[in-house]
């Protein structure tokens, strides 16, 4: 290998930390300063690896998500396990998890209990358990480097793959934000009864993002509070639906553990596909490898960061159980009730039950085609208004959580690929108008049925749009020079003694 090669790699990835001032210092190659400050190369801190931070921007203080840091407490009584630790980390877990529960998201898995029964449910679990790993993955980014993946992809990549790798983020982002633009706007009209145009629940939703956005003002443990409010809204809402319904057990476990889909054709497949778009969303491990760099982790220690990453684990794996029991509740409502009904059907007792949406399964033949808009009008007109309603703020929970972690994610990714510093109002008026803009134009001049539409169109996207997160997520988690002991298994060790044994690229790496 060129010794010149080598010696650049070694350079890009040489640490630094920070200095008496606060800005962020280049460390000599061979002298790293944890190492210089103990007087000892062979003490901890030296054998941990970190990647350089630019340095911080001068002027004016910029408000960040990170103005407050949640300290972790000691608990010498409980050196395995802490519950009040895991309590101290408990929070980014659940911010993040709002995206596998975002209209989206809602409106695949009425779809799939609708045209495939129970059938795709295990499709379902596999989709979150991959996403979970994934998560952990960024997770562990975060811990152990102290920077999100964008500002690692901003230090690693070259300038034009990292452009183009902001871009295609940016627009998996706007297209969620969309998402959510549109589950918020239907649930308004549905809980208006109709009164509130979908044109004028779009325009709301401009309002209460900013309103909501600022409640990180009032202390970060409340914003974490507020967000699992809506979780709760949520799990309770769809869970009334799943009461309501009464699925048949046996073919839900069967569905769920049976990776089987009899019967099943080009549609099924369809939804099977939209599953695994709607569960793992590319700027959610942009997100999540963030959001975790709000707890104050002694990364100098080896010890606190394996302890840091062990709770994250645990607190990612419950929330995301929960927001998996949520989609169960929402896929096994459709298929219990509407699976196999026809248009004709749910519009005879749609008429028959005087309801105003009767008009939508008037003239239609074939198989019962719903959205999330669809769905509240037949849980209506089968277990009575209260269903209607109460879906309906389920939706509304949805769409207004994922709004804004989806602002986050927007200010994350800005921030991190092109080292901008701009404040929220700039941020959220950014991605609200680009988001909006279109929304607003099918709202004004289309019916609901394009609006709602639009969102199968958008899982689509969010799949095309995985791989320009899960390349670099697998990648950096990999490498013993960023990573070092925290690196993925096996290739991660592979690279590792192979760049080994043709240069010193190891030498000067520490923490910051």
């Amino acid at each position: 290998m060129d010794v010149a090669n080598s010696k650049d790699r070694e350079s890009n990835l040489s640490a630094s930390t920070m200095g008496p001032g606060g800005d962020w210092e280049r460390l000599d190659e061979d002298t790293p300063a944890d190492c210089a400050r103990n007087g000892d190369v062979n003490t901890s801190p030296c054998d941990y690896a970190t990647i350089p931070a630019s340095p911080m921007s001068q002027g004016e203080p910029f408000a960040t998500y990170f103005d407050e840091k949640i300290p972790i407490p000691e608990d010498e009584q409980h050196s395995w396990f802490s519950f009040r630790k895991l309590w101290a980390f408990t929070g980014p877990g659940f911010l993040m998890s709002i995206a596998y529960l975002d209209p989206g998201n809602i409106e695949s898995d009425l779809q799939s209990g609708a045209v495939a029964g129970f059938k795709l449910l295990w499709v379902l679990l596999t989709a979150t358990i991959i996403g979970l790993l994934l998560q952990r993955l960024a997770a562990r980014l975060g811990v152990v480097t102290g920077l999100h993946l964008a500002e690692v992809c901003n230090r690693q990549y070259p300038k034009v793959p990292r452009i183009l790798l902001w871009l295609m983020v940016e627009l998996a982002i706007i297209g969620s934000d969309m998402q959510e633009v549109i589950g918020s706007a239907i649930a308004i009209s549905l809980l208006s009864a109709g009164r509130i145009p979908l044109w004028g629940g779009v325009l709301i939703t401009i309002v209460d993002t900013f309103v909501f956005l600022f409640l990180d003002k009032y202390g970060l443990r409340k914003l974490e509070a507020f967000f699992g409010l809506l979780i709760t809204i949520m799990a309770v809402t769809f869970g009334y639906e799943y009461v309501t319904v009464k699925p048949d057990q046996g073919q839900l476990l069967k569905g769920m553990f049976f990776p089987y889909c009899k019967d099943c054709g080009t549609p099924q497949l369809e939804q099977a596909v939209g599953i695994i778009g709607a569960v793992i969303m590319p700027h959610n491990m942009y997100l999540h490898s963030a959001l975790v760099k709000s707890r104050d982790v002694n990364r100098a220690s080896k010890k606190d960061v394996a302890e840091a990453n062990k709770y994250y684990f645990i607190e990612s794996t419950v929330a995301l159980f929960v927001s998996f029991l949520i989609n169960v509740f929402v896929v096994s409502v459709f298929a219990e009730a509407f699976y196999g009904k026809t248009n004709d059907q749910v519009y005879e007792v749609c008429y028959n039950a005087s309801s105003p949406y009767a008009d939508l399964f008037a003239n239609k033949t074939g198989a019962l085609e719903v959205d999330i808009y669809k769905g509240g009008a037949v849980l209506g007109c089968y277990f009575g208004p209260a269903a209607l309603y109460i879906w309906a703020v389920g939706i509304l929970a949805a769409g207004q959580s994922s709004t804004m972690t989806g602002t986050y994610s927007g200010q994350f990714v800005m921030e991190g690929f092109l080292n901008l510093k701009w404040s929220r109002f700039a941020r959220v008026i950014l991605t609200r108008s680009i988001a909006i803009t279109p929304t607003l134009l099918v709202a004004v001049f289309q019916d609901v049925h394009r609006l709602t539409g639009m969102n199968d169109f958008l899982n689509v996207l969010q799949s095309l749009q995985l791989p320009f997160a899960l390349i670099p997520i697998l990648t950096f988690t990999s490498l013993r020079p960023v990573m070092n002991d925290f690196a993925n298994g096996l290739a991660g060790s592979v690279w590792w003694r192979w760049e080994s044994n043709t240069s010193n690229v190891g030498r000067g790496i520490t923490w910051a």
